[in-house]
Order: C-alpha cells, then sequence, then structure tokens
C-alpha cells in the first residue's frame, strides 16, 4: 500500500498558496469610505496608481479588494497593498476608485475615478527622500518635496505641514477615505 502523505504534504502545501478569498473590509491592510455621487449602478473598484522612482508606472487594480455598500452613495472599502519587499525602489502611489464603465477591471483614462491627497510612499531603505519635480513640459514644479522616510510604506499627507509624523510608516491604514 502507498503513503498518501506526501500526496497530502503537496495538497497542504498548495492551498496554504492560494490566495485568500474576500474579506471584510476591515481586514486589509489598507481601508477606508469611498463617498459621493457616482450616478446609478456604479461598478466601483479600485487600483494602486503612481510610479517608482525611477519611472516604473503601475496601474494595478487586479490586487485583492472589497467594496461593501454603506448605503446611498457611500461604501466601506478594503484593499490589499503589496508587500514593501518586492519594490527594489522607491515609489510614490495612490490608491483611486473608479466606476469601471466597460466593465474591464483596470481604470482607464476617462472612467470617474476619486483620490485624495494621501501619497502611499514605499521605501526599501530608512533615509531621506529626495522629492518629485514635474517634467518640464508640465511645468517642472515640484510634486513632492524632499522627506525622510521609513524602510516600508509611508504615508505623506498633503493637507498636513510636512515633519512631525508627517509622512508616517504603516504596515495597516485606516480611514483612507475617497470622495467625488
Amino acid at each position: 500500500m502507498r503513503s498518501v502523505l506526501p500526496a497530502l504534504l503537496i495538497l497542504g502545501s498548495l492551498s496554504a498558496c492560494a490566495p485568500q478569498g474576500v474579506q471584510a473590509p476591515e481586514t486589509y491592510p489598507l481601508s477606508g469610505r469611498v463617498s459621493g455621487d457616482w450616478g446609478s449602478n456604479p461598478r466601483l473598484r479600485l487600483a494602486l496608481v503612481g510610479t517608482g522612482i525611477p519611472g516604473v508606472v503601475k496601474n494595478d487594480s487586479a490586487i485583492g479588494q472589497n467594496l461593501v455598500s454603506g448605503g446611498l452613495n457611500t461604501w466601506e472599502f478594503g484593499f490589499d497593498l503589496p508587500k514593501p519587499g518586492a519594490f527594489n525602489v522607491a515609489g510614490v502611489y495612490q490608491v483611486v476608485v473608479f466606476d469601471d464603465a466597460n466593465n474591464d477591471t483596470k481604470y482607464n483614462v476617462g472612467e470617474k475615478f476619486a483620490r485624495n491627497r494621501q501619497w502611499l510612499i514605499v521605501s526599501p531603505v530608512n533615509g531621506n527622500f529626495a522629492g518629485v519635480n514635474l517634467p518640464d513640459f508640465l511645468g517642472g514644479a515640484e510634486a513632492l518635496p524632499a522627506m525622510t522616510l521609513s524602510s516600508g510604506w509611508n504615508l505623506y499627507d498633503q493637507s498636513l505641514p510636512l515633519g512631525a509624523g508627517n509622512p508616517s510608516a504603516f504596515t495597516t491604514l485606516r480611514d483612507y477615505d475617497l470622495s467625488r
């Protein structure tokens, strides 16, 4: 009689690698509320958009997420962020919500969207971030100032003064609200 132990070990290891199912919004590393008028029957979806330094553009809506209706024009959401170790360069990102009008699960220019003034900055190391300027053909203005970052994910809130906890490192971020 052949042993079934190797087969059970293989099945067990495969199921451990399977993606997690949909979870409650507050169990994701990033969560918040979506609000505003999105019209009738919107197909809301979230995407991580931004760029690595230097210029690796990301527009990824295939990341685990959950949007749950909270009543008229409000939704609670949870969103998985890539593990900081997946990045070998610093990057500046935002999570946006969009109405996936063509139902292709990707944010396309022209679809209704909302974002906030909070930037998610990932850094592979502790240290100083030189800042980001717009290209000269877009005016060359400063998009993000120079700042000190911790290794991993950092939150920079443009509506608050730089310094004294802004930016701040995080592993779990609540109240990342998005509104139209």
